[in-house]
C-alpha cells in the first residue's frame, strides 16, 4: 500500500480503474498449493491479459478450502509478481474476527495494496453486530478494506442503510456487490461518493459504466475466461467506455454475446440454479486455456468426464481454441 490509513478512501478511487480478474487456486495432484502453477497463471494475468489488477483468495480461489497458511502463501506469491504490473486486493474475511485480523495484517505487510472481507457469516447477527464487527477489524489495520457481499457465498447481506453506515469507518474504501443491479443502485446512490461501488457481472460491465459511472470490474473470472493474449475484446471496451466512448464500446462488447452464453451456462446456471459454485467449471475452463487448475477440494466434486468434453466443445464453438492457437503462435 502506497497511502495512509486516513488516506484509504482517497487511494482507492484513484487506484481502482479497469479491469480486475478474480483468480483460482490451483492445486497440484497431491493436493498441495501449486505454486509454480500459480505464478505461470500470474504471469499470463500481468502480461498476456494486462489485468489492471488481481483479486486473489476469495470466492474463485476456494477459500473456504485452503488453510491460513496456505491463503498467506497465495497473498505472498500474488504480490510478488504482480509487482510493478498491477494492483492486488486479497481476500481477508473469515467468521473470526482475530484470524481476520491476522490475516489482514499478513497482506497488510507483505505488499498487497487492499484487502477485501466477507461479512461474517455465522453465527447469524443483527445488522448492529455486523457493524461492530467491521469496525474492529477495521480498527487494527491500516491498509484499505472493502466489503464483500455477495449472494450467492454468504447467507447474511448487507442491506444499503448497513452498507452506507460501515463505509463511514476511516479505511473502508470499497464494496463488490454480487446483488441485484437495483441493490447495487441503492448502494451507489447512499454512499458513492464515499467508497468505490463495483458490481462483479461482465455482461452488465458496461451499462454499469455508462448509467452508474462505474470505472472498475472489479471482479470476476471473466477477464480470463473470456480473454486470451490474441483477443482481449473486454480490455478494449472498458478501456473505451472509461473514455466516453460508449458507442465504440458497444460495437466490441456486443462481439462477445456468443462467449457470454457459454459463459452463463457454466458458470452462471450452477450458481443461480443450483446454488453450486461452479469452481470445478472454472477450473476446467482455464485448463483449456492452458493455466493451471487442478482439482477441486472437498465438499466441491469435479466435473465428470462428459461434463468436461461438453465443456470444451461450447469453448470449440465460439472460438476460444482458434484464439489460443494464435497465442500458442505468437508466444
Amino acid at each position: 500500500m502506497n497511502y495512509r490509513k486516513s488516506e484509504a478512501k482517497e487511494a482507492s478511487f484513484a487506484q481502482f480503474r479497469g479491469v480486475w480478474a478474480a483468480i483460482a487456486t490451483p492445486f497440484t495432484p497431491d493436493d498441495k498449493l501449486d505454486e509454480p502453477g500459480l505464478r505461470r497463471n500470474m504471469r499470463h494475468m500481468t502480461d498476456a491479459l494486462q489485468v489492471d489488477g488481481i483479486f486473489c483468495a476469495g470466492t474463485m480461489g476456494e477459500f473456504w478450502a485452503l488453510t491460513k497458511e496456505e491463503r498467506k502463501r497465495v497473498v505472498e506469491i500474488v504480490v510478488e509478481e504482480a509487482k510493478g504490473k498491477c494492483r492486488v486486493i486479497a481476500h481477508t474475511g473469515h467468521h473470526s474476527p482475530n484470524e481476520t485480523i491476522d490475516l489482514t495484517r499478513h497482506a497488510q505487510e507483505v505488499g498487497a495494496d487492499f484487502a477485501i472481507v466477507i461479512n461474517p457469516y455465522y453465527p447469524t447477527a443483527s445488522e448492529d453486530a455486523i457493524y461492530e464487527w467491521f469496525k474492529v477489524v477495521a480498527s487494527k489495520v491500516d491498509i484499505g478494506i472493502w466489503m464483500f457481499d455477495t449472494a450467492y457465498a454468504c447467507g447474511v447481506h448487507l442491506s444499503p442503510q448497513l452498507t452506507a453506515r460501515i463505509a463511514d469507518i476511516e479505511n473502508i474504501c470499497g464494496i463488490k456487490i454480487g446483488r441485484p443491479i437495483e441493490h447495487y443502485a441503492a448502494v451507489k446512490k447512499l454512499c458513492g461518493d464515499r467508497i468505490v461501488v463495483s458490481h462483479p457481472s461482465e455482461a452488465d460491465c458496461l451499462e454499469l459504466m455508462r448509467e452508474y459511472g462505474q470505472r472498475v470490474h472489479m471482479s470476476s473470472a471473466a477477464p480470463f475466461l473470456l480473454q486470451t493474449a490474441a483477443s482481449k475484446p473486454m480490455r478494449e471496451y472498458v478501456e473505451l467506455a472509461l473514455e466516453k466512448k460508449f458507442a465504440e464500446a458497444e460495437r466490441i462488447s456486443s462481439s462477445m454475446q456468443a462467449l457470454r452464453e457459454v459463459h452463463e451456462k457454466w458458470m452462471r446456471e450452477p450458481w443461480v440454479k443450483h446454488k453450486i459454485i461452479p469452481i470445478a467449471e472454472l477450473k476446467a475452463w482455464s485448463e483449456y486455456l492452458g493455466l493451471a487448475g487442478g482439482h477441486v477440494r472437498a465438499p466441491l466434486l469435479p466435473l465428470t468426464a462428459e461434463q468436461r468434453q461438453a465443456l470444451h466443445r461450447d469453448l470449440d464453438r465460439v472460438g476460444l481454441k482458434e484464439q489460443k492457437s494464435r497465442q500458442t503462435l505468437a508466444a
